[in-house]
């Protein structure tokens, strides 16, 4: 891991360090900042917060949005909890899967909080609602 890398984990988990139950919180920074949980920063981690880093892979491996290697292609998380299904988002993800093909990974998760305003999808920490087919297609394309 390059010295930038590893001084950016030890300032992460040092920002949590005085939390009541830091774990969560570390991971979450990191995997936003980094794309993914190393095994480095698992190591850091678990010495940091004095436990095994058996104890901190569980965590990770246990949470579907943690990610133990990065992706090797863009990311669409599509919601498709039932708010978004009730405004349409099923008719929607044929024509996702196929803008997508092998360029982009389309990701279903449930809830992301904006069901007024669904169908939604976010790609990073960005949140686009009010999907249809042209705009979903069009955010497809941005990635690929």
């Amino acid at each position: 891991m390059t010295d930038g890398k590893a001084g950016r984990l030890d300032e992460i988990i040092a920002s949590h360090s005085r939390r009541e139950g830091p774990l969560l919180p570390i991971l979450h920074d990191i995997q936003a900042e980094m794309g993914y949980i190393s095994e480095d920063a698992k190591r850091r981690i678990a010495q940091a917060l004095n436990l095994s880093r058996a104890e901190v892979h569980g965590v990770v491996s246990f949470y579907h949005d943690f990610r133990s290697e990065p992706h090797s292609k863009p990311v669409l998380k599509l919601c498709r909890a039932e708010a978004c299904k009730a405004r349409g988002v099923e008719s929607l993800v044929a024509e996702a899967t196929a803008a997508a093909g092998e360029r982009v990974d389309i990701e279903t998760i449930y809830c992301l909080g904006l069901c007024s305003v669904g169908p939604n999808a976010m790609i990073g920490k960005t949140v686009h609602a009010r999907l249809d087919t042209p705009k979903l297609t069009a955010l497809i394309k941005e990635l690929a």
